[in-house]
């Protein structure tokens, strides 16, 4: 096999490459293909200042590679394709080694290039090569970018973490150890114990939701206690996660399908599971049957705030109805 520099006299066998990686790789939908007229118009360019390759094996051209004249010491791969006849036997490696050695002579320090997303074969390939993923382009038809930015925004979420202890100073060393695990958060508070609970009101958990599960959940494992975090979402949904010694066992989202279908176990398993809630904090299980119910849409409920301090009560906890930065 031979590795060389192509010319414009190479333009009918440069053709023919271009348009066999075309119609194997098309473009994604939102993007138009260049015409051969403007792809030539650049490739000979890259002619002229860059570097462009021919790979030829005993039955003719098996392979190109094109690459863009060096700009401030990075160089753009434009186009690399090797005929099917040619792969595996090494022909992208031969034609990438003499772009590399012709780069380098060219002062060049970086070498990019362009893959699609649902290529997976070309990502790995390029992945073992040394590349690694540094942009991402992202595309929307206009239709749903107009749709989405239309919508009305949605109120803010806020929680609250009840922690069955009577320990206030245990309940703050451990918020000392942990909320800076969990990102910048502009500030928490810790309640003294009212019925037995200590509340935690924390600002980056009232606007993530992984945050508050994961503190929850941190707080039930460090001091083996029952730990109930609530929340109000989007001002149209209840949840709350129940945690044992550290282990989730149970979670309550008042529509299962707010944030999307779910397959009909999934939504099942969202329901509130009665036993266990009375087990671990006291609630008569049929207040917990009847209050915590859970339907298709919001409108089939109560009104989610008054859902919340409904289900706060039947639990037995105060200082549910707001979050970080409301009155305690």
């Amino acid at each position: 096999m031979n590795v060389r520099p192509a010319t414009e006299a190479d333009e009918r066998v440069l053709r023919e490459l271009w348009q066999e990686f075309e119609a194997e790789v098309p473009e994604p939908p939102g993007f138009v293909a260049d015409t051969w007229e403007e792809a030539w118009r650049e490739i000979r360019e890259h002619i002229a200042s860059g570097v462009v390759l021919l790979a030829e094996d005993d039955e003719g051209p098996v392979g190109h590679a094109i690459v863009a004249a060096p700009d401030r010491g990075r160089a753009h791969v434009t186009d690399v394709y090797v005929r099917p006849r040619g792969r595996r036997h090494g022909v992208a490696k031969a034609l990438l080694r003499e772009v590399a050695a012709e780069l380098a002579e060219l002062g060049v320090g970086y070498v990019s290039l362009d893959v699609l997303t649902s290529n997976a074969d070309a990502r790995t390939v390029w992945e073992r090569l040394g590349f690694r993923e540094v942009e991402r382009t992202m595309v929307t038809e206009l239709e749903t970018l107009a749709a989405r930015v239309a919508e009305a925004e949605r109120p803010p979420s806020f929680g609250s973490i009840h922690v069955q202890t009577d320990d206030e100073r245990s309940v703050r060393r451990a918020i000392d150890q942990f909320v800076p695990r969990l990102g910048r958060s502009g500030g928490t508070t810790v309640t003294e114990a009212r019925n037995g609970w200590v509340t935690v009101y924390d600002e980056l958990c009232d606007l993530e939701r992984a945050a508050q599960r994961r503190l929850a959940g941190e707080l039930s494992e460090r001091l083996g206690a029952a730990v109930v975090a609530l929340a109000l979402e989007e001002g149209a949904v209840v949840r709350f996660l129940l945690f044992d010694r550290g282990r989730m066992v149970d979670e309550y989202l008042s529509v299962p399908s707010y944030y999307g279908p779910l397959p009909r176990v999934d939504e099942l398993a969202l329901a509130a599971n009665p036993t266990l809630v009375a087990r671990l904090t006291g609630a008569d299980p049929a207040r917990v049957r009847a209050v915590a119910r859970t339907a298709a849409s919001p409108a089939e409920l109560p009104r989610a705030s008054e859902l919340l301090a409904q289900i706060a009560d039947v639990l037995g906890l105060a200082g549910a109805d707001h979050g970080y930065g409301s009155d305690s």
